[in-house]
């Protein structure tokens, strides 16, 4: 293998160029914008900089968050510490760091669309905006919006979310999560540099909806919206179905981030999960012991191994945690009330922000911690009801 198409430039593509590029391969990254601005938090989770040190220890600006505040109908608001801080970038910052760290690595960048592609015996011809050329395999890291039908993950409409917010010229200190009646979503408000991320994000709602929702929301906290920037987009939010048939790989080719559908189903995250499977990606791509035809299933076994059975088994409980009810209120609520009664659900909730509490341990985590108490015994009602019974 010689060369390398990278087709898109976010954070997904721009990693796995990197990777693919200190490996010694050719690497071509085709994106028409290279580096550009996305409606959501733009948060990196203590797992994500764990896992990948260089996105805390850089010189490009960003803000370290230790405090969220957690708020759902009927249940007023709770302030959680973070022992291990949320770091929130511009996403036009972050995606220009990472386009850089693959420039400087020797991925040479294109600034133009891919058009199209086409198998040709063991290679691909691209149509870009700008001629065609071949290369020997292809990472799709296109994006939610992918315009390449016959690669990346396919959904329904039930597999996606909305996305939409405003970047307002103010500040806080605190990040803010409010839950909302009759929405599988949330509204968010994330500190950055020099502006605040206010957005909401839900599934089986129209986004005029949304907006309003958010509106709302919005004037009731006092936080003008008039003038300010308005973004809008679509993200991948697979139900467990969509995971079962997740198209992640193909002959020659590798979907990685939102191109694969790879978000956390409940939380939204998706930079993490977006630059994870472009670093394994490469190394599949680089690893001489997968022939070319073994790439896909090696890929997709990897991929599962690492954190994708996790979010399919979390796309079997999103619905309980936004819509559900428990003790005659709803899950967000109660959710609240034990952030604010039990440490021990506090902490729970903190390694869930963290990124360090996988949805699969949720319920050995609940039993080793038993202690005969009330509280616990509520607790342990909660996740039977929140958890399904089969894992």
């Amino acid at each position: 293998m010689r060369r390398v198409a990278v087709l898109g430039g976010g954070p997904a593509g721009a990693f796995a160029a990197e990777r693919l590029a200190r490996g010694g391969l050719e690497t071509l990254v085709f994106d028409e914008k290279l580096a550009w601005e996305k409606p959501c938090g733009g948060g990196l989770t203590y797992k994500a900089y764990q896992q990948y040190p260089f996105l805390i220890d850089n010189d490009t600006p960003k803000r370290v968050v230790t405090e969220t505040c957690l708020a759902a109908p009927k249940a007023g608001t709770v302030t959680m510490g973070l022992t291990r801080p949320l770091v929130i970038y511009s996403r036009l910052d972050l995606n220009r760091m990472l386009l850089e760290r693959a420039q400087q690595a020797g991925a040479q960048l294109e600034k133009t669309r891919v058009l199209g592609i086409e198998r040709c015996g063991r290679s691909w011809l691209l149509k870009t905006q700008h001629g065609s050329l071949e290369a020997d395999f292809c990472i799709v890291a296109t994006g939610a919006r992918n315009p390449l039908r016959n690669v990346g993950t396919e959904w329904t409409a039930s597999d996606t979310m909305c996305a939409l917010g405003y970047y307002v010229p103010s500040q806080q200190e605190h990040i803010d999560i409010q839950f909302l009646e009759n929405l599988e979503g949330y509204i968010w408000v994330f500190p950055r540099c020099g502006h605040l991320s206010v957005g909401i994000c839900g599934k089986g709602e129209p986004a005029q909806s949304l907006r309003a929702r958010l509106e709302r929301y919005m004037d009731e906290k006092g936080i003008a919206y008039k003038g300010a920037a308005f973004y809008g987009h679509m993200l991948p939010s697979l139900e467990s179905l969509g995971w079962r048939k997740n198209r992640l790989a193909g002959d020659g080719w590798l979907a990685v981030g939102d191109a694969g559908g790879l978000v956390d189903p409940i939380t939204g995250e998706g930079l993490y999960y977006a630059m994870r499977s472009g670093d394994l990606a490469s190394q599949v791509v680089l690893n001489d012991a997968h022939s070319l035809a073994e790439k896909s299933q090696a890929y997709c076994g990897i991929l599962r191994r690492d954190f994708a059975a996790d979010l399919e088994f979390g796309a079997s409980l999103a619905k309980r945690v936004f819509l559900g009810q428990f003790l005659f209120s709803s899950v967000p609520a109660r959710m609240v009330g034990f952030v604010r009664r039990s440490p021990r659900f506090r902490a729970l909730i903190e390694d869930l922000l963290a990124g360090t509490q996988p949805y699969l341990g949720l319920k050995s985590r609940l039993f080793k911690n038993l202690n005969g108490t009330l509280q616990d015994v509520l607790l342990n009602f909660f996740y039977q009801k929140l958890i399904p019974r089969k894992t």
